[in-house]
């Protein structure tokens, strides 16, 4: 896989990330938890940019991000407009990262064991697009269930 196709995906799910932040139709509803449901759309949209500026940002691109993670998920009620300007920032910070990796990069041992099993940088990074996919899916889940 190219960098160029794992830019597109990221920026894809990012904008459509965005789009389910703006399209709740009460802003305060993002920071809602119903029964079943563990997360905020919120708290998962932090978790999102916070995985990504970590992940991508600080290992890969040197930005000196500090994640906290505990906050992704302990944090209330920051603003859509935050939320929004966050994702245009990690949008922006995940796209200039990914254009400097060469393919011999992409085939390189990831540096961290994340898992059980050693793989390549390529397959981490990919692993990065699934797992914010299966976020958005979660948020995208809880906006209908709290928008109708």
């Amino acid at each position: 896989m190219c960098t160029e196709t794992l830019i597109k995906i990221f920026n894809r799910d990012l904008n459509k990330l965005k789009i389910e932040i703006e399209s709740y139709k009460n802003e305060k509803n993002l920071w809602v938890l119903k029964e079943g449901i563990s997360n905020s759309a919120g708290n998962l949209c932090l978790h999102i940019v916070g995985n990504l500026n970590h992940f991508i940002g600080t290992e890969f691109g040197n930005t000196g991000y500090i994640r906290q993670r505990d906050l992704e998920f302990s944090l209330k009620n920051v603003s859509r407009t935050i939320l929004i300007k966050q994702i245009n920032e990690v949008s922006l910070i995940v796209t200039k990262t990914l254009k400097t990796l060469t393919p011999n990069d992409l085939q390189k041992e990831y540096s961290r064991r994340v898992f059980e099993d050693k793989m390549t940088t390529e397959f981490f990074l990919t692993h990065l697009a699934t797992h914010l996919s299966y976020h958005l899916g979660q948020i995208n889940y809880h906006r209908r269930v709290l928008d109708l």
